[in-house]
């Protein structure tokens, strides 16, 4: 239990009248789910006085600007799906929640845009655009709990790369409270502004760390008329031939996955490696393009299954195996190779994983895994050009190794930027790359 002090009550006093009686949580009035997830990010020793829930941008503002003058830290977030997500925390003070600012702002169909609140959960904006037939184009973990500031916060795209790239893509604007309690904006609400296209890059996965999403902008599709699946499993040097067959001929999938051994057995596939291919388009369309995709399959002596009408179960039970787990030692790594060895990678990994074939970014899941098999993959993605971050695991095993892994140059200069976003180093601090 947290002792509370003559100071922690007055700031909690102050803050109150901020966001309003019942919008600043003490730690002790926090649900235990919620604490363990908060637990989970944090440094052992370090504790938190609570919450607060401010409900508008104007509250958020006004927030940060009372927790800088007081030089107290927070740790920005929206619902908690993904607190637990990068480096341990040191020192912080308050968590700072935007999941009561989640309203819609504007829906331009015509324009194809849509504007929201940062605490705006994924699903609710998926119902959103549902009435209108229209998608964004990211299916983020966690979707029935996911914000769309903290999906931003994270880079959290997932399957949809192969045909939207990143989520930074598709922002077309954005609004963040600074570390000093002002507004700043970039971009704007139609489709051809690109005016503040660095800011809204550089928030993308910035983990809380430089500031804290109000309000996004974002690009939206119709919504496709069908879709189907194909799925070929067989011999790696079969999958790596039909997956560059796939990425260099004029098929346009929205995703193109490849799936380990252990996550095909797990689905029903077979005992080896499968690539996973959809489609999206008119039915004619996807029904001959997927015809086109079995038949290089055929040809390599890989097995060929289609699925349509049956489809999105197999993506939601493909996300499940992926993202959820009833154990808390699992753990959690973000992958990054070139896409040429992304075969070769998966086959090094004895558990489930997933690579996003056409950019060579993907995910590892284990059940339990030392420290010494941790390292050896991530020298192996280093080997090939790419990376392994620990996205969650056990706080043990994030105090044994460096959760991110980062071998390249811009360590300084990621540094000279927080240090101008954020001089005092309140917001998630040790969160990112080199205890930034």
């Amino acid at each position: 239990m947290n002792v509370i002090s003559t100071n922690d009550h007055k700031n909690r006093q102050e803050l109150e009248k901020i966001v309003g009686e019942g919008n600043v949580q003490p730690w002790d009035e926090i649900e235990s789910v919620r604490q363990q997830q908060i637990i989970q990010s944090l440094t052992p020793g370090t504790t938190i006085q609570g919450i607060i829930y401010p409900q508008t941008q104007e509250e958020l503002a006004q927030v940060i600007a009372y927790t800088h003058q007081q030089q107290l830290s927070v740790l920005p977030c929206g619902f908690c799906s993904k607190i637990d997500w990068g480096g341990l925390i040191k020192n912080v003070d308050f968590a700072v929640s935007t999941e009561r600012m989640n309203q819609l702002i504007e829906h331009a169909v015509g324009d194809l845009t849509i504007t929201v609140e940062a605490g705006m959960k994924f699903s609710q904006m998926q119902a959103i655009l549902a009435q209108e037939n229209q998608v964004v184009g990211f299916d983020p973990t966690y979707p029935e709990l996911a914000t769309i500031g903290g999906i931003i916060a994270t880079g959290d795209t997932n399957f949809l790369r192969q045909r939207y790239r990143s989520i930074r893509d598709l922002i077309l604007g954005i609004s963040i409270v600074r570390y000093d309690g002002k507004i700043a904006k970039a971009g704007g609400r139609v489709v051809k502004n690109v005016a503040g296209y660095d800011l809204m890059k550089l928030f993308t996965g910035s983990y809380g760390t430089l500031g804290i999403i109000s309000q996004i902008t974002l690009r939206v599709y119709p919504q496709a008329e069908f879709s189907g699946t194909v799925i070929l499993t067989g011999e790696p040097e079969a999958i790596a031939q039909a997956n560059q067959t796939l990425l260099s001929s004029a098929l346009t999938p929205v995703s193109v996955d490849l799936i380990s051994t252990n996550l095909s057995k797990l689905l029903g596939f077979g005992d080896k490696i499968s690539l996973v291919v959809q489609f999206q388009s008119i039915p004619e369309s996807v029904q001959q393009q997927s015809q086109r995709l079995m038949e290089v399959g055929e040809t390599l002596g890989l097995k060929a299954i289609y699925f349509d009408f049956d489809q999105a179960n197999l993506w939601q039970q493909l996300k499940q195996q992926i993202w959820q787990s009833q154990s808390n030692a699992s753990i959690l790594c973000k992958i990054g190779v070139t896409p040429t060895s992304a075969v070769k990678t998966l086959m090094q990994c004895q558990t489930l994983g997933v690579i996003h074939a056409g950019v060579g970014l993907g995910v590892l899941r284990f059940e339990s895994v030392s420290p010494e098999t941790l390292l050896n993959l991530r020298n192996w993605c280093q080997s090939q050009g790419g990376f392994l971050s620990i996205l969650k695991a056990p706080v043990e095993l994030k105090q044994q190794l460096e959760v991110w892994g980062y071998s390249g140059n811009a360590l300084n200069l990621m540094r000279q930027i927080k240090k101008q976003f954020d001089p005092q180093n309140q917001l998630s601090p040790n969160r990112f790359v080199g205890g930034i």
